[in-house]
């Protein structure tokens, strides 16, 4: 074969996200549109709000020079400037604009925060259902993941992170508000992991870093608030993007915000920034970075995420369904009816319904729902969810 060994395997066990994805492409050339019930992808259908479009306008009209040359690769003084006294209020610690890289999206956030900080055979250990570009974020740089169960109801389970920290553990990864299941971890849970992480460091005689991803951060319902994780543990890094308050995947624009008394702190930026740059990305976009800088706490209307999330949960357990109420994101993860989540994922298509299945996040026996789409998507798929369970406890 002309390509490497590794990227074959990649591409065989790649994202069920974009398998599904593509599925639904064909189905809607074959059907139509609205006769296809997409839940595959996590891509935001709300417009940017309207004071995105204004400060666009502004920074597009105005006569700046050099707007569009190389910077310093951790991006424009003044935007990270900016996203410092942001973090700032929001994480509860005080950053400067030397503790912020600007990246391309959350994914170059946590590419380059674990290209600065993995050895060759270092563990990064993150918590099912989870993401599952982590493990090719983490095999990237010469690591690789060790995978542990959270509670019941997705919640954070500190016992098993502490059994599976060894030698080899570099990197705690957490994702909240989670994809997949929309879960947040309370402000106990990150307090008892920041504890144990100390405690776990002291022992091992080196620091362990923990990462949290967080694009959903603003995705909140029913009063519920994301804790700060800077708060909760020194040695911690914040990866994000603005990919989901402002609705702009496309536009590839995140950051990574340092804790300002990390261990090595200007050794693990240094290298962080450098990673911007040896890994492609050189710097984030010049653009969208000025944009931003004038929308730091910009968000769109997340209420109507929210009506989407009560009309698909009352469907779903009207129909019988098995899932726990999300208080984040804009995603559910009901269980199968069945143990086979594939199986019933493909059930599910007979009725044009387009959802993954757990396993793609490491989590069998249950399946993904993205509702980021209209409310008519949500009404015209809940008789074909009601039909394939029915078929599936019927067929055993």
């Amino acid at each position: 074969m002309a390509i490497a060994k590794r990227i074959q395997e990649a591409i065989q066990g790649s994202s069920w996200i974009r398998k599904m994805f593509e599925e639904g492409t064909r189905l809607k050339a074959v059907h139509g549109a609205d006769n296809v019930f997409d839940f595959s992808l996590g891509n935001p259908d709300l417009e940017p709000p309207d004071s995105f479009r204004q400060a666009l306008r502004a920074v597009a009209s105005g006569d700046i020079t050099g707007a569009h040359a190389y910077m310093p690769n951790a991006g424009l003084k003044e935007t990270r400037e900016a996203v410092a006294a942001y973090v700032s209020q929001e994480q509860g610690v005080k950053l400067a604009a030397d503790h912020i890289l600007m990246t391309c999206g959350a994914a170059g956030a946590l590419n380059c925060i674990l290209k600065a900080l993995l050895n060759p055979g270092d563990e990064v250990i993150v918590s099912a259902p989870y993401f599952v570009e982590y493990g090719f974020y983490a095999d990237n740089h010469g690591g690789c993941i060790r995978v542990v169960p959270t509670r019941s109801d997705f919640t954070l389970n500190v016992e098993a992170i502490a059994a599976a920290i060894n030698p080899r553990t570099t990197v705690i990864l957490i994702n909240s508000p989670n994809n997949p299941t929309g879960q947040v971890y309370d402000e106990s849970s990150l307090r008892a992991l920041g504890e144990l992480l100390s405690d776990r460091s002291r022992r091992l005689g080196k620091t362990l870093y923990l990462v949290s991803d967080e694009p959903y951060r603003k995705i909140v319902y029913d009063g519920f608030a994301v804790p700060s994780i800077l708060a909760a543990y020194r040695n911690s890094v914040v990866a994000t993007s603005y990919s989901k308050d402002l609705s702009l995947p496309g536009e590839r624009l995140g950051y990574a915000a340092v804790h300002p008394e990390a261990d090595q702190v200007e050794a693990l930026m240094g290298g962080m920034v450098l990673a911007n740059r040896v890994l492609g990305f050189v710097n984030a976009p010049a653009l969208m970075q000025r944009v931003v800088q004038r929308l730091q706490g910009a968000c769109v209307d997340v209420r109507m995420y929210q009506v989407r999330r009560d009309l698909f949960c009352r469907g779903l357990a009207e129909a019988g369904y098995d899932v726990v109420q999300p208080r984040g994101a804009f995603y559910l993860f009901p269980r199968s009816p069945i143990a086979d989540d594939v199986a019933f994922v493909r059930l599910l298509q007979q009725k044009n319904v387009l959802v993954v299945p757990g396993s793609g996040f490491g989590a069998p026996g249950y399946f993904r729902i993205a509702y980021c789409v209209p409310e008519r998507t949500i009404e015209g798929s809940l008789r074909g969810f009601a039909w394939a369970r029915e078929q599936a406890l019927r067929q055993g």
